[in-house]
C-alpha cells in the first residue's frame, strides 16, 4: 500500500521564521541581554511548564480559557502564559538564597490559546526586567522606565515612554463614590473608543455630568510634570495625593538618570488591579500608530499566593515578538543582504582538499567561512555566491594552493586582491 504523505502544516499562531529572519531576531535578543546585564540585571530562566496550581493561582476568567493545560500521569500541568507568575514562584521558593532587591531579566517563550490575529500569537517571546524587594524605592520605577532608551537604541530605534500612576485615578474615583475597578476598565478603553462613547459609559456607571467633565479632563492630560501637577486642586483624596507625590518623585529620578523621551499620559492604567502605582507604556518614537511595544509598572505584593512576606516589585516588558513582526511587516528589516558567511571558498575537483583545509583554518581564526564545492560549473558557483549574499569569495585554483597566495574578491565592488592568509584575516577584522 502506498504511503500517504503528511502535509507539512504548522499550528496557526505559533512562531516560526526563515533562517535570515531568525538570525536577525536572535541578534535583537542578544543586544537586549547585553543592555540588561549592563544595567546590573541578572539572567533567569524558568520552566516552560509549571504545575497548574502554581500558574492558575492568580488567574481567572478569560485567562483560564487561554491557558494550555494537560495531564501527564498524575501531574496537572500548564504551559506558562507569562513570566511573572514563574518569577513569583521562584522568589518565594528561593527567599533565603536571593539578595534583595533582586534584579532579574528573562527572555522566553510563553503560550496563550487565543485567536491568532495581526500582532497577536499563541506562542511568542516575552522580554521582562523586574526588581523585587521589601519597601522598594521609587528609584527602581525610574530605572525600569529608563531601560527602554538603551534597549531601543540597541535596536536602532527611539523609544517614547508614556507614564502615569494608578493611584491618581483610583483616588479620584474613590472621591466620587464610584466603583473603581469598573471605572478603571472604561479608562483602559480610551485609545479604542471615541470620547463620546467613553463619556456615555461613565454616565451608565452613575457619574454626573460634572464628574464626567472632570474625569475627561484628567484622562486627557498629556505632557510634562507641570501639566500633571496643575490637576492637584481637583481632588482632596489621600490616594490621589499619594499618586501625585509618587509621580513627582519618579520625575526627579528620571531627570537625574538623563531620561529625555517621556511624557505623562493619565489615561494609562494597564489592566484592572494588578498594578498598584506607577504604570507606563512604550512606543516607537513618531510611530504611536504601531501601538504599544512594551509596558509595565509597580505592583504591591508579587508573592502573595506563595508566601506571607510582602514583596513589592516593579518591572518593564518589551513585546519583542510583536516588535519584530511590526518591523517585518513595515519592511524595516534588512534581510536581503544578510548572510551568516563572511567568506566563501570556490573550489574545483583538484583543489577540494586544499579548500577544506583552508576553510578550517579560517574557522579556527574566528572567520565564518564556507565552501562552495558542488559539482557545478564555475558560473553556477558564482551565481550561488551572489544568491547567498557573500561579502567576499576566494577562487581557489591550483596556482593559489601552490603559492599560498589567494585572490580575494569583494562581491559588492568587484575589487580583487592577491593576499596571504594572515593579510586576509587582518582585512576582514578591519
Amino acid at each position: 500500500m502506498e504511503n500517504k504523505l503528511i502535509a507539512p502544516r504548522k499550528i496557526q499562531g505559533f512562531w516560526e521564521l526563515m533562517p535570515k529572519e531568525e538570525a536577525l531576531f536572535e541578534d535583537m535578543l542578544s543586544r537586549l541581554r547585553k543592555v540588561f546585564e549592563n544595567n546590573c540585571f541578572q539572567p533567569l530562566d524558568t520552566p516552560v511548564a509549571e504545575f497548574s496550581e502554581i500558574l492558575l493561582a492568580k488567574s481567572g476568567g478569560d485567562v483560564d480559557k487561554e491557558i494550555y493545560r494537560f495531564t501527564k500521569g498524575h501531574a496537572d500541568i500548564c504551559l506558562r502564559y507569562d513570566l511573572t507568575v514563574p518569577l513569583a514562584r521562584f522568589v518565594a521558593g528561593n527567599m533565603n538564597e536571593l539578595i534583595f532587591p533582586f534584579k532579574r531579566y528573562q527572555i522566553g517563550k510563553v503560550y496563550r490559546g487565543e485567536r491568532p490575529q495581526k500582532g497577536r500569537f499563541r506562542e511568542f517571546y516575552q522580554c521582562d526586567a523586574d526588581v523585587i524587594g521589601e519597601n522598594l524605592s521609587l528609584t527602581y520605577d525610574a530605572e525600569c522606565i529608563k531601560l527602554y532608551e538603551p534597549c531601543f537604541k540597541e535596536l536602532h530605534l527611539d523609544a517614547m515612554v508614556e507614564i502615569s500612576n494608578r493611584k491618581l485615578l483610583a483616588g479620584f474615583f474613590e472621591s466620587l463614590g464610584g466603583n473603581v475597578v469598573e471605572l478603571m476598565t472604561i479608562v483602559d478603553k480610551v485609545d479604542k473608543l471615541p470620547k463620546e462613547e467613553i463619556a456615555s459609559l461613565f454616565k451608565e456607571k452613575g457619574l454626573t455630568a460634572s464628574d464626567i467633565e472632570k474625569t475627561m479632563k484628567i484622562i486627557s492630560t498629556k505632557g510634562d510634570i507641570k501639566e500633571v501637577k496643575a490637576l492637584s486642586a481637583m481632588c482632596d483624596n489621600d490616594t490621589f495625593k499619594k499618586g501625585m507625590e509618587e509621580l513627582e518623585i519618579v520625575d526627579e529620578y528620571l531627570k537625574a538618570l538623563g531620561m529625555t523621551n517621556y511624557l505623562y499620559n493619565l489615561s494609562i492604567v494597564r489592566g484592572h488591579d494588578y498594578y498598584t502605582g506607577t504604570v507606563f507604556e512604550c512606543y516607537i518614537k513618531g510611530k504611536r500608530s504601531f501601538g504599544a511595544i512594551g509596558g509595565g509598572g509597580r505592583y504591591d505584593n508579587l508573592c502573595k499566593n506563595f508566601m506571607e512576606t510582602k514583596m513589592e516589585g516593579v518591572g518593564m516588558s518589551i513585546g519583542i515578538t510583536r516588535l519584530f513582526d511590526i518591523l517585518r511587516n513595515e519592511n524595516l528589516l534588512n534581510t536581503e543582504n544578510y548572510t551568516s558567511i563572511e567568506i566563501g571558498i570556490i573550489t574545483f575537483n583538484e583543489t577540494l582538499l586544499a579548500g577544506l583545509a583552508l576553510m578550517n583554518k579560517f574557522r579556527e581564526s574566528g572567520v565564518k567561512a564556507d565552501i562552495i564545492n558542488e559539482n557545478k560549473s564555475f558560473k553556477a558557483k558564482m551565481k550561488e555566491a551572489n544568491k547567498r549574499s557573500l561579502p567576499y569569495i576566494i577562487i581557489l585554483g591550483e596556482d593559489e594552493v601552490k603559492a599560498s597566495i589567494y585572490t580575494l574578491k569583494n562581491m559588492q565592488t568587484g575589487e580583487q586582491e592577491k593576499l596571504k592568509f594572515d593579510e586576509i584575516i587582518e582585512k576582514l577584522k578591519h
